[in-house]
């Protein structure tokens, strides 16, 4: 059976019948695994860096999306129960909603509403057909709609959460294709040791900002600078990187700025977008995306000003964009220190850069087996 869990200044069990509290429903592991038939593989929607995730159906039919937590929390139950409280009191349009959770044991679920037309990554960008057609408005709403979750989550809520992971894999559609944040909060729920950026996962590496890729420095710039790798995707319908393609194709921040440098902009904006494309709309939405993603974090917009540009009630900073910083940037350092001659010693700029990518190539970032992440 489920129950609901409350906290306040005493924690305390109730009915599902008691309102107007803070409350996060709890279900039993039996519950779950036969709501996704034994968690089974033809149930499977989604894996990411926090888990896996399936698809479900309770017992009065709610269909769900359950997302096993691939690593052990790092807090009791009590604890996650409180944690999660809070997480599933967020609640914004453009965020995806909390439910429910399992905590038995060493075990760590998470129950989400679940999302008709999964997430952008397999929609838009991924290589399995899709009925889906994305015109120019539907795009436009899914990039204002993004940008304004991640500004509630940066500027509304107290202490701010920074997502840490924004990527087209975690940006889910409803029915009506409205996109819905997800993965947020959850960063605080894992062992102190574990990651959830996996940069095994085909694609990640090319959303991280140069702060975070080499030094682990996580600031709200750093989900900024994802964001306009995001944003790019979402005109362009291409995935950030793709190493199929020719050199000069292959990372999509590199081909935009050098298309930006030659006054080309609307040729990286997508042919596919149908009768209403708005090209000089969708180059607005470039230059903003390249603001975003700025070597330099004072260079990069907040949430609240990128939501603004994108709604045209705010001039865009032309003179200040200059040179992104690229992912190639990073592969050089990659590359370099592999050259290094055995007994070398490390330079402090290239160790830590050698610990975060290893990858496998070659990639598309849409092409991981399973590409929707709760």
């Amino acid at each position: 059976m489920a129950c609901c869990f409350l906290f306040g200044k005493k924690a305390k069990q109730t009915t599902e019948g008691d309102e107007d509290l803070h409350s996060v429903k709890v279900f039993s592991y039996s519950e779950l695994r036969k709501a996704t038939q034994d968690f089974s593989g033809a149930n499977k929607i989604g894996e990411g860096g926090f888990g896996s995730v399936f698809r479900g159906v309770l017992k009065d039919g709610t269909v769900v999306a359950v997302k096993v937590l691939s690593a052990t929390s790092r807090q009791g139950i009590r604890e996650f129960l409180t944690e999660l409280t809070a997480i599933s009191d967020i609640k914004h349009e453009n965020l995806v909603t909390l439910i429910g959770c399992c905590a038995e044991g060493s075990r760590r679920i998470l129950v989400y509403n679940y999302l008709e037309n999964n997430s952008l990554a397999q929609t838009l960008l991924g290589s399995r057909h899709s009925n889906i057609r994305f015109n120019w408005h539907a795009r436009a709403r899914i990039a204002v709609g993004v940008a304004r979750g991640l500004a509630f989550l940066h500027e509304e809520i107290r202490p701010p959460i920074i997502h840490r992971d924004i990527k087209a894999s975690n940006i889910l559609l409803d029915k009506d294709l409205t996109p819905k944040i997800s993965d947020f909060g959850l960063a605080r729920l894992l062992p102190p040791n574990a990651t959830h950026v996996s940069t095994r996962v085909a694609g990640t590496l090319g959303y991280l900002a140069p702060e975070y890729a080499i030094r682990g420095q996580v600031t709200k710039k750093s989900d900024i600078y994802s964001y306009g790798v995001l944003l790019l995707e979402i005109v362009s319908g291409r995935c950030n990187t793709n190493t199929r393609l020719p050199s000069e194709d292959q990372f999509l921040l590199e081909r935009t700025w050098a298309l930006y440098e030659q006054g080309r902009l609307e040729d990286i904006v997508d042919m596919d977008i149908g009768g209403d494309r708005d090209v000089e709309e969708a180059c607005r939405f470039l230059k903003i995306g390249l603001l975003c993603t700025q070597d330099a974090m004072a260079r990069r917009p907040n949430m609240t000003n990128v939501v603004r540009m994108l709604s045209g009630e705010r001039r865009i900073s032309v003179e200040k964009i200059t040179r992104p910083a690229m992912i190639s940037d990073f592969a050089e350092l990659k590359v370099s220190s592999k050259e290094r001659r055995p007994g070398e010693a490390r330079s402090p700029t290239t160790a830590p850069t050698t610990k975060s990518f290893t990858t496998t190539e070659p990639f598309s970032s849409s092409e991981t087996p399973t590409q929707s992440s709760m």
